[in-house]
Formats: C-alpha cells, sequence, structure tokens
C-alpha cells in the first residue's frame, strides 16, 4: 500500500490571501469608497469576471507579437475568453449592448477584481481589486475630468488620508502626442513603446525611460525589456520635455496644434477644479500619459508622498494608488455606437497595503463576545446568554468545547481579538449576576467586573463601544 501524497500548501507567485486586520481595512475602505461614489451620483454596474477575448481587446499587452501575453485566456470551445483585467472594458462592452436603456450621460461605478499576468512585486499583484467610476456621453470634458479629480480627493481623504499624504497629478496625453508627431514617429508600434517608457518614469527614473526610448533596458534582476529604438535626438527631445515642471514652460518649449489643444484642456479643467476645496491636491504633472493605450485626452495618477515597507522592512514606492483618463473610441470599437468617457480607477489593495502601515485608522472590532463554559449543567443557561446577546445585534459565540479548561477558553478569546469574555459559574447564576471579562483594558483598570444580569446588555455595548 503506497503511502498518500501530502500536499505542501502555497499560491502561486502574485496571490494572497487577505484576513485579520488587513481584511477589516480593507472593508472599511471599500465601503467609504462605494458611499463616496454613490453621493457624486454614480450608479452600481456588476460585470462577469469573463469576457470574449475579442471584445475586452489587448490594450494592456507589452508583447505586440503576443497581444494576450499578460492576461489570462481560455479556449471555452467555439470562442476564447479572457478574464477581465481591468474594468473599463467590460464598461465599453456593456455600454455598447445596452446604451438605449442607459441615462446619458451615464455616471456608473464598479468594484471587483481583476487578475493580469505581469511581474509582482511591492503591492503589485496578479489579482487584486479596483473600484472604477466613469462617466459616458457628449458632456463638458473640463467639467466631467474635474468631478473626476474632486471624487478621488475627496474619497482618499475620507479613507483617512491627510492632504500632506498624497497628490493627485493630471495631465492630458495630446501633449505628449503632439510630441510623438513633431518627432515623426509613426510606428505605431514604437509609438506605444515610447508612451509606456514615459508611464514608467516614476518606477525607473530618467535613465531607465532613456534606456527603454532607445535599444532596451536590463532591470536589476537581470530581465531585459526591448526598447522603442528612437535615435539619439528623439530620445534627448523626450528627455528634455520629461524634465518641464511648468505650465508656462511647456507653452515656450513645444509648439504643434495638438500640444497647444491638450494645454487648453488642462487650463480649463484647472479653472473648474478651483471653483472647489480640492485645488490644493489637484496638480499638473505632464509625465502622465498612462500605459494603457485607450486613452487619448485628460490623463491622472495618484501618488504617495509617504514612503511604505515590503515584508522584508525595506522602504519601498508602491507606485499610483488611483489612475484614469480619457478615451474616446474605446466604445466606438462596437458597430454602431460612439461614446466618449473618462474614468478613474482605485487601486484598493495597494491602497490598503499603504494604509496599513499607518497608524491612523480606526478600525471597528467586529469580533465576538465569548461565552466561557465553566460547568456542563449550565450549558442551558449558557445558551440563554448568548441569545440574549444575539437578539441585541451584539457579536457573540459560545466556546464549544467544553472539556477545555478556563485558561484555554480565555487563550482563544484573546486570539480572536475579542473585547470581553463571559464568565459564570454556580455562584453567579444563583445570585443572577454575570462576570465580565474586559480582555482590553488600560492599565490602570480592573479588568473583571460581576454585574446584575439585567444590565448585561447596557454594560457590554458601554463597553464595547469603549474598546472600539
Amino acid at each position: 500500500m503506497t503511502e498518500e501524497k501530502k500536499l505542501i500548501p502555497g499560491l502561486p507567485s502574485g496571490f494572497e490571501d487577505r484576513w485579520n486586520k488587513q481584511l477589516s481595512l480593507k472593508k472599511k475602505v471599500l465601503k467609504i469608497i462605494e458611499n463616496n461614489f454613490l453621493k457624486y451620483g454614480f450608479s452600481p454596474l456588476e460585470t462577469p469576471s469573463f469576457e470574449i477575448s475579442e471584445n475586452i481587446g489587448s490594450f494592456l499587452a507589452n508583447d505586440q507579437g503576443n497581444p494576450m501575453s499578460d492576461v489570462f485566456s481560455f479556449d471555452d470551445g467555439s470562442k476564447n475568453i479572457t478574464l477581465r483585467y481591468d474594468l473599463s472594458s467590460p464598461l465599453s462592452r456593456f455600454v455598447a449592448q445596452n446604451y438605449r436603456d442607459l441615462p446619458m450621460p451615464y455616471k456608473r461605478y464598479q468594484i471587483g477584481n481583476v487578475w493580469r499576468n505581469e511581474k509582482t512585486g511591492n503591492a503589485r499583484y496578479r489579482e487584486f481589486c479596483q473600484a472604477d467610476c466613469d462617466i459616458i456621453g457628449n458632456v463638458n470634458p473640463a467639467q466631467s475630468d474635474a468631478e473626476l479629480c474632486n471624487l478621488i480627493a475627496d474619497t482618499l481623504m475620507q479613507c483617512g488620508l491627510r492632504k500632506d499624504q498624497f497628490k493627485v497629478n493630471i495631465s492630458n496625453r495630446k501633449i505628449v502626442q503632439g510630441l510623438i508627431n513633431q518627432l515623426k514617429i509613426i510606428d505605431k508600434n514604437q509609438e506605444l513603446k515610447v508612451i509606456r517608457a514615459i508611464d514608467k518614469l516614476e518606477r525607473v527614473g530618467i535613465k531607465g525611460v532613456e534606456d527603454l526610448l532607445k535599444k532596451e533596458r536590463i532591470d536589476e534582476s537581470g530581465a531585459v525589456t526591448k526598447g522603442a529604438n528612437l535615435s539619439d535626438t528623439q530620445a534627448s527631445e523626450i528627455i528634455n520635455f520629461l524634465k518641464i515642471k511648468k505650465l508656462n514652460d511647456l507653452k515656450t518649449s513645444l509648439s504643434n496644434p495638438l500640444t497647444n489643444e491638450g494645454i487648453k484642456e488642462i487650463e480649463e479643467l484647472m479653472e473648474i477644479v478651483s471653483f472647489g476645496d480640492n485645488s490644493d491636491q489637484i496638480q499638473t504633472n505632464f509625465t502622465i500619459v498612462r500605459g494603457l493605450d485607450y486613452y487619448d485626452g485628460f490623463c491622472v495618477e495618484t501618488n504617495l508622498d509617504f514612503k511604505t515597507k515590503n515584508i522584508k522592512g525595506k522602504e519601498v514606492d508602491i507606485g499610483s494608488i488611483c489612475s484614469g483618463g480619457r478615451y474616446g473610441k474605446l466604445i466606438s470599437r462596437f458597430k454602431g455606437v460612439d461614446f466618449p468617457g473618462t474614468g478613474a480607477s482605485i487601486g484598493v489593495d495597494r491602497l490598503v497595503f499603504a494604509m496599513s502601515q499607518l497608524d491612523q485608522v480606526e478600525l471597528d472590532n467586529n469580533e465576538p463576545v465569548i461565552i466561557c463554559i465553566l460547568d456542563n449543567k449550565f450549558l442551558p443557561k449558557y445558551y440563554e446568554i448568548l441569545k440574549l446577546l444575539r437578539d441585541n445585534d451584539i457579536n457573540s459565540e459560545l466556546y464549544l468545547d467544553s472539556s477545555k479548561n478556563l485558561k484555554k477558553q480565555l487563550t482563544y478569546a484573546d486570539k480572536r481579538n475579542s473585547p470581553i469574555a463571559v464568565i459564570c459559574g454556580e455562584t453567579e447564576f444563583k445570585e443572577n449576576k454575570i462576570t465580565l471579562k474586559k480582555l482590553k483594558k488600560e492599565k490602570s483598570e480592573d479588568n473583571q467586573i460581576t454585574i446584575s444580569k439585567d444590565n448585561l446588555i447596557n454594560e457590554i455595548k458601554k463597553l464595547i463601544w469603549k474598546n472600539s
């Protein structure tokens, strides 16, 4: 008889279990995000995890020879299907299918997981949660783009970030596109590589971008990324552009119709932003172009102004926590439908990763009150207490192994992060009293009190509120 093979527990690279405080923080953040989306007038949408590959497109691909290399695709028999890599492509398909029934402009939000077959890193996963908001329809671009900028700033502050901890960076892709046209870069594959090189500025620095504009870039691991093969003159012009910080300097440095159009759109957007309370959070950054090639105008990227630490304790820059922009042709891929749109996406898991390292967000303690069992003969009375707590909306559980002594039951309660343990024996039941052990106490406090059973609910609620 062969010995049964034992499995080794583990996860594929780029996937993560989330539990305990991290998950509690994520749930709190998600609730705040959704409430804020609703406050701004966005309606919820849910789309399937899988889309027909042809419909979802290959906007993510770095390798044009293998356009679906960065996604998870499967043969479904008659058609190829793909796990969604963002929430914008499914939205475009949905609008094309249902536009006759939708109010225009259509303001939607969607929160859900997406999947990307990419290189993993600090807070970069292959499965992660996004929270998207989009405005579809022929509207005033400056107004709708400003709405997104204000929403981003408000939402992040509602989540618990201070104003000095993030900036909403805006640009316009027409500025870079105008420069590309000016440099006579006409090959579409080459053009896309240029845009993606610029988009990586924050991660790889000026030297890294320069390498990507020329022959190739070799990272610290030895991995090689093929460059755009620009001439030295073309690469130099782009590098000089990346050093421009002020709008007036940009006006004097570049002069072509498309760039001028992009500059004008930024000026109109900033004027509308100035009408609200978030103008100090929103700033221009002309290097923001977004790596997905369906963006063609306004671009937004939100970065944190503080460092985070990885699991090894090393300080790392996790990059953008919210990004998006304007797209004119994403929906028009579908026959007979032509609606422009603008949208932004919050990387929820990346945001939670950063915020978990800050001691400035209070988490609700939803862990249960633990009712300890001292004597099985009082089991009916323990269940009576349990019912009383649950009927009053107090999270609670009865310890499920009465063979364990009180010490082990309290150890379990501590591991559960429970606020209170209920301890009742013969004396308490005889006197119609209940002993409460406070598991989270101040140093100066007594950790145990005995109260009348009639006062149980009020006392527990008071203690839970104090400890939350």
